[in-house]
Parts: C-alpha cells; structure tokens; sequence
C-alpha cells in the first residue's frame, strides 16, 4: 500500500457523479476496509519520545503488516521505525536509548520484500538514535515473552526449554510424526542476554546469522543466554524489578482448559527457583512493579476470573500485591463497572480505563475508590506512563473518529492531549453516521442498553430497515468507540443504509458483576430474550421496520445469532460466523473449556439437560431464516465443526444458506486481509438480498493494480 507523509492513509475515495460539492459520500467497502488499527503506544522512559504499534491489511502480499513508528517531541512527527512488516510488542531500554521487540523478520534482510519472513519470532532491537536493528539471538526458538531488566543492562526473554539434538533425534526415531497429546508438551526457561554482548556479536564480520553445529547432548540455546530459571508451564508476562523478577504463566499448548495454569511467580534476578505467589481461579495479567518495587500490580480482566472464590465471569478488576508475603489487595473496589488496562505513574499512582455503559474513561485510584479524569467522550485505552516524567500516552477513539495515540503531559489534563498519529485520515472525509443509547426494559424488569446507529443524516426517521449486529465475548460492550474491520462493521453497515442496533445484554460488562453474573446458566436464552426485548421496542417506538429486520453476529454473537433464529421468525436474513449450535461437543473442541462449564453451571455429563435446552441444534427445525455462514477452518475459539454441523443442518432443511469458509483462519481472521473483506463484501449483499435496499448503494472505490 502507498504511504503519505509516513502514515498510511486510504486515498482511493472520490466524489462521485450525484453528490452535491459541499456534500460528503458515504464510506466504501474499500476504504473501510483498508484501515490501519493503532495497537499500542509506549512512551519513552524522559516522556519525550513515542513508538507506536500499527498492523494494517496489505492487499499485495495476502497478509496483514506489523509495523514501529516513532514520534519524537522535537521533531513533532511520527516517522517509520521498522520497515519489515513483521514488527510487534515495542518496549523502550530504562535509558531510552533502544526499542525491543517482537519479530519474525528474516535474520539478514529489512527490505520490505514478501520473502523476508523468517518462521521464528525472536527479540530485536534497534538503537533509537539511528542504525539497523539486530536480533538478540539468531537460534530457531520463538520468544514467548521479553521484557528489559530493571538496570537496562540485559533483555530477559522465554522461550520452550529446547531438547538436545540426541533428545531430538531419539523422539523422531521413536515416535515418527505421531503427535503425543499432552506428554510431549513442555514448559518455559527464563533467559537472560547481555546487551552490549548482543552489540558485539552483530557487529562481527562475517555475519553471526550462520546457526553454529552442536554436539549430541548440548540444548540449542542462545550461546550468549544465562538461565535464570524454568517452570512446567509457558511463561507469558515478564516484570523486572531492582534485584526481582516477576513472571505470569500460562499454558503450554495454547488451550485454555482452567485457570489453574495461569499463576505468578518471583525469582532471584541473578536466577534461581522460581516461587509460586498465587493460587487462585483467575487469569492474571498487566504485571507492573511500584517505583519503589515494593509492590506488583496487576489485573483480572473482564470474563477471567477474580481473586475473591472460585472461577466466574466477572468484571475487570485490579489487585496490588506486596511480593513478600503474597497478600492481596483489590484496588477500586468501589468501581461499578469493569477495570481494564491501567499503568503506574512515575510519582506512584495508578491510572486505569474503566468501562461503564457506552463508554471507558480513565480513573485516578485512591485504594477503593476510582476517582474520574476529565477527559473527552467515547474510549480511552491503552495507557503507558513515562519512568522518569508525569507524561503519559493512550489511545482513544469514538464511533466516527478512528483510535489515535495521544501525548498527555500530566493525568490531570487529558482534555489537553496532543494527537501524535493522524492514521485513516479518509474518514474524516466521508458521511459520518449518528448515533445515540437505547434502553429498554427487560421482562424481568431489569434495564438493558444498547446503541443506534443511524445513516448519515437519518437519525430520528421511523420505519428504517434494522440490522441487530450482536457483540462476541460475550463479556464486551459496544458504545462509543471505532470499528473498522471484518468484525466490526456496524458504521459501515449504516453507511450502506441500514440501521443498526447493538444490545448490550446480560453478560456484557461494564454494568456491574450482577448483571453480567445473570447469563449463567442460560447462556443463551436469558440473553436472547434480552436482544429479542429490545428489537420489539424498538418496533414499538416506530424506530425499526417490522418487516423489514436482519440479525447477524460473530463468535458469541455467532451463538446468539444462531439461538435466535430458532426462537422467532421476524428477521428475514441472518448472517452469522463461528457460533457454536451444541455445547457438548464445544466444550471438548473449544479451547476456553472451563468458560464454557461455568457458563452452563458444569461439565456435560453434570447438566446434560441444560447443555441440551440451551443449544440452537435441537430447535433448527424452527428455523426459517435465510442464513450465510462463515468460519475459518483452523479456529479452536470455537470449533470449526460447528460451522459445518450448522450448514448441514441448514442443507437438510432446505433452508437458503451460504457457507465460506476461510483457509488457516482461526478465530481472529488475521491471516489474509482478502478473507476478512470477502466476509464483510458478501454479508452486505446477503441482507440486501433477503430484506430489500432502501436505495441504488452508493458507488464504489476500487482497489488499484497496484494495490492488489
């Protein structure tokens, strides 16, 4: 894709024929679906310089880019980093002289080419001054977690504990390709690299990069790596502190099958073994020390648990610890709603994102209490405070205003944040939809919220064609926050005329523990008569049309989809992707196999009749909907099988359908850009089919040659 002025933007829209001069077109498909997504920003330890994650589709190349960029205060501009493509999880050194990160970038070529992908994701750094970037190792073993000491003098890394060549040798002689479930699976080792020892050994001529040969009983490690220590599990998060190291585990294969894997534990920075600090049914995550390092904060999010008793969907919370005696404090106790990503400020307070309703704010902590920041509407995220300066840096974003990294030069003053990035500045050019919260009021009594998203210049018209797009998670909430991408593309489904609706039903957070507690045991059923409520509503007030409804949704809202099209025949077109139609068989392909338990109140063989009454399968021979379906056929999320059991059972009941399935996807469809906007492409023509279009759809841009 071409670049401008060092960030990408879209500039393939035009005027078209039609339009009034001083009128602005709607979004197209392709530029909606050309949008950069801001990741993350870290800001440097002095609080004057930035770099900012972005990964954006390359249409050229069928992959998704990863790439560094960096903003400095004294040139005011944010210029490219990295050029690979490859390039992820940017941490700055203590002195703020070197950027780590993640890459799997070819060992001795930055080109930029399609063939400079090395299959191993290993830590680099490049030197902020100026100069190439370098690996830390060159070994074929992937880094699963990296972090600086707290001295700045070494990079701290995991990776799996490698065997020897004899070990590997012996495996393949005995075992063939034959895959021993769970008992070949092995668990992490804590590695140390010098710095200036990775310096040296790149600026060796020749090149490093030729993997030196090993005898039969060495492990191929990294030649210049100390061990620190290992652990039976994946180590996933690692907090260095003055003579301490902290590090958060997590599961070896990949699947996670129970919170028990996930714990943190505390070792000697010259090494040594590792002490288990917690023992809880939750999934910890955010390490970060005090300034002091006498604490070590971390976090809960939302759907993962808590420290409070046994394992169950809650909102996002936020525990302080104190490292030598392993007590546990629950900070923002008093917060009614969930608390997500949060960063320690030089001068020791904590600032954390907490979501309530439609909208995520920031909040000072004052032990249980969560005092607010005055800041602009919509979604603040992604908040890292500087080492040495009370300048911070976070993302925010609303419904039409693409996400952002801003500089803020104290907490207190967040309405005078300065934008540092300018990406999917094509938005700003197009016909922007209007939006408002609903409620209504559910059958129980108990209030529920959503939003409404209107076509441009259609907010207050009656009788519009509605689209209810339903949220996965299902612990999540829509509200005032951007979506550009083959999920969300609720602003793009207005732009094309319909109105949307988006239900925050039991289960989302941000409305308190017992609101979100409510889905359990009725999985679906509590919550689809949530949605079901706020559609007749809605028709009621005269907002929707009924007659002319459509539903659809992705992963849990692919289950809820799925459900409600067998409880009424309103909506006339469905469009629906990685939903499960059973859970028995989910819960023993799903790799959140506990979050499915709990969600049911047990195991299968414990609640047969529940896994039963609260499954879409048994009920298809109610469905009447024309249905399109789409999966990946590698996600474990929610099992691909799903998706084919679903359209045979569509098939046998001569129920019109479309099936895509995409090639290597899992769950997250970040493989090939093209897959993501194929699903959007025809998801839009399968409402306009089965509902009916208000008007001709607008014009087009289209892709370039080049572009392709």
């Amino acid at each position: 894709m071409k670049k401008a002025a060092g960030i990408f933007l879209c500039l393939c829209g035009f005027l078209a024929a039609g339009y009034a001069q001083d009128a602005k077109p709607p979004i197209t498909l392709d530029e909606f679906m050309n949008a950069t997504d801001v990741r993350i920003a870290r800001i440097a330890p002095d609080g004057q310089a930035v770099v900012v994650w972005t990964n954006s589709p390359d249409w050229q190349h069928n992959r998704f880019r990863d790439d560094l960029w960096l903003w400095q205060q004294k040139t005011s501009g944010t210029v490219p980093l990295t050029q690979s493509g490859y390039d992820s999880q940017p941490a700055w050194s203590p002195d703020g002289k070197y950027i780590s990160f993640l890459s799997s970038r070819a060992l001795s070529d930055d080109s930029g080419g399609d063939d400079d992908k090395d299959e191993t994701e290993r830590v680099w750094v490049i030197p902020v001054a100026g100069g190439e970037a370098f690996p830390i190792y060159t070994e074929k073993l992937d880094a699963h977690a990296f972090a600086w000491s707290a001295d700045g003098t070494k990079i701290l890394f995991s990776i799996r504990q490698p065997l020897t060549k004899a070990q590997e040798d012996a495996r393949k002689e005995d075992w063939k390709d034959v895959i021993r479930w769970r008992e070949q699976e092995r668990g992490d080792v804590l590695l140390a690299v010098s710095l200036q020892a990775a310096i040296t050994e790149n600026q060796k001529t020749p090149s490093p990069h030729a993997a030196p040969k090993r005898a039969d009983d060495e492990q191929p490690l990294p030649k210049m790596a100390q061990v620190l220590t290992k652990n039976d599990r994946a180590i996933t998060e690692i907090a260095p502190a003055q003579g301490q190291i902290a590090f958060e585990t997590g599961t070896v294969s990949k699947r996670m099958e129970g919170p028990e894997a996930y714990e943190i534990f505390l070792v000697n920075g010259n090494g040594g073994e590792a002490k288990q600090l917690t023992h809880n049914d939750a999934v910890e995550s955010g390490l970060r020390w005090s300034p002091d390092g006498k604490r070590l904060y971390f976090n809960v999010r939302a759907a993962a648990g808590s420290l409070e008793g046994k394992y169950q969907d809650v909102q996002g919370r936020l525990y302080a610890m104190d490292p030598a005696t392993a007590r546990v404090e629950r900070l923002g106790a008093d917060f009614r709603g969930s608390l997500e990503d949060y960063t320690v400020a030089d001068d020791g307070s904590i600032i954390v994102a907490g979501l309530t309703g439609t909208e995520q704010q920031f909040y000072k902590i004052d032990g249980s209490k969560a005092e607010p920041l005055k800041g602009e509407a919509g979604t603040y995220s992604g908040v890292d405070a500087a080492l040495h300066s009370p300048r911070m840096v976070a993302l925010h974003s609303t419904i039409n205003d693409p996400t952002q990294s801003f500089v803020v030069d104290d907490a207190s003053q967040l309405q005078q944040a300065k934008a540092i990035t300018a990406f999917n500045g094509i938005f700003g050019e197009r016909a922007k939809p209007e939006w408002t919260t609903y409620r209504w009021k559910a059958d129980d009594g108990t209030e529920v919220e959503g939003v409404l998203i209107y076509p441009p210049g259609k907010k207050g018209d009656k009788h519009l064609r509605m689209v209810t797009l339903i949220h996965g998670g299902p612990a999540d909430a829509d509200g005032d926050r951007f979506g550009a991408d083959w999920y969300d593309w609720a602003t793009l489904a207005a732009a094309n005329g319909w109105l949307v609706f988006r239900p925050n039903y039991r289960g989302s957070s941000g409305y308190g523990d017992k609101f979100m507690l409510e889905i359990e045991p009725h999985l679906v059923s509590r919550p689809g008569r949530d949605i079901l409520e706020g559609v007749d509503a809605l028709v009621r007030d005269g907002i929707a049309d009924p007659d002319r409804l459509a539903i659809g949704g992705y992963s849990y809202g692919g289950y809820m989809t799925n459900w409600l099209i067998t409880q009424t025949t309103r909506f006339k077109a469905a469009v629906t992707g990685a939903g499960a139609v059973e859970h028995a068989a989910n819960w023993g392909n799903d790799d959140e196999t506990y979050d499915d338990a709990w969600y049911l109140s047990g195991k299968p063989w414990e609640k047969p009749q529940l896994y039963q009454s609260e499954a879409a399968l048994f009920q298809f021979n109610k469905v009447t909907t024309p249905t399109h379906l789409v999966g990946g056929n590698a996600d474990i999320r929610v099992s691909y099988l799903e998706d084919v059991l679903m359209e045979r059972a569509l098939s046998q009941l001569g129920i019109p359908h479309s099936f895509l399935v995409f090639p290597g996807e899992g769950h997250s469809l970040d493989k090939n850009p093209w897959h993501g906007y194929i699903k959007v492409r025809e998801e839009l023509k399968w409402l306009d089919k089965y509902v009916g279009s208000d008007a001709a759809p607008a014009p087009k841009g289209k892709f370039t040659a080049e572009d392709k």
